[in-house]
């Protein structure tokens, strides 16, 4: 069962996104979350682990890139057995970077894990990996301070890192705290605050289920993940009026936020039931936001 939502900014479509993908047109920004290996079946028997997943899943990213001219973004975590975590997160970043593939460092997706988790021995788990890979280059879109905020500390005045010979930038008489200008002149950089800050690459969406995900429909997906998460991302790397895919769509969180954001959406799950959720999902977004518009954006 296919689906496009009545303005034609949003497509959900069933079927296995490594057959789907490479019908698809070239989309913005690629983001959602795989299966984390087999922590569930899915209601498919789906039971990939260790070095099978993290073969399925360079699969699943160098198709998306084949698909994005932006940013693809996968949330991904091991499992651990036997007090022992498996490390697919780190083994699929290897694996991409070895075959050439061009990553970005994985943004943290922090979360709150369960209360008592992480075994007789161990910590619960407050964070996920976000695999980022592109397709080489400067990104053709960002706006990297889209879920900024304004700058904590006021202006402490020059710029005080050190140099790779261990200098301070800003030391007294040091050759490397100046530029010269057209003119001969020299001048002496200092650091001046932007108006937003940068959020930095520690994602906090304020919690990690529960009743704080966005809507009740997400909890009949079995892995659902924030709004808020598929928001920083939409927003900081889709242009409005572009086009965000999700490979594993499930109840429909990105194409959702994407529509209310001023984004396209591409949904692919391969079961029926999550397609039908989704469209529920996106109708009941409809109602809320009716009007697509490329413009669009903030809260």
């Amino acid at each position: 069962m296919d689906w496009t939502s009545p303005d034609g900014a949003i497509r959900l479509i069933r079927g296995d996104c490594l057959q789907v993908l490479p019908a698809l047109d070239r989309v913005d920004l690629v983001f959602g979350s795989p299966p984390y290996e087999d922590a569930r079946t899915y209601g498919i028997e789906f039971c990939l682990r260790d070095e099978d997943w993290v073969a399925w899943m360079t699969r699943v990213v160098r198709a998306s890139l084949e698909a994005c001219r932006g940013l693809v973004g996968f949330v991904v975590e091991g499992r651990t057995r036997n007090h022992r975590w498996s490390a697919t997160p780190a083994l699929l970043m290897a694996d991409l970077h070895r075959a050439g593939v061009h990553l970005r460092k994985p943004p943290l997706y922090r979360r709150d894990g369960i209360p008592g988790s992480g075994g007789p021995d161990w910590l619960k788990n407050h964070y996920e990996f976000i695999v980022c890979a592109t397709n080489g280059g400067r990104l053709p879109w960002s706006d990297n301070t889209a879920m900024g905020h304004p700058c904590r500390f006021k202006h402490g005045g020059a710029m005080s890192n050190r140099h790779q010979d261990g200098t301070r930038k800003n030391a007294k008489g040091a050759a490397y705290s100046r530029e010269r200008r057209r003119d001969g002149t020299r001048q002496v950089r200092a650091y001046y605050p932007p108006p937003l800050a940068n959020p930095g690459n520690i994602i906090d969406c304020g919690a990690g289920g529960g009743g704080h995900l966005g809507s009740d429909l997400a909890h009949e997906n079995e892995a659902p993940f924030p709004e808020a998460l598929a928001e920083f991302f939409i927003r900081s790397f889709c242009p409005p009026g572009g086009t965000v895919l999700d490979p594993f769509s499930g109840s429909g969180t990105t194409v959702a936020v994407a529509h209310r954001f001023g984004r396209r959406a591409i949904g692919i799950d391969i079961r029926e039931s999550q397609i039908a959720i989704a469209k529920r999902r996106v109708e009941a977004e409809l109602a809320l936001h009716p009007l697509f518009t490329r413009e669009k954006d903030g809260p």
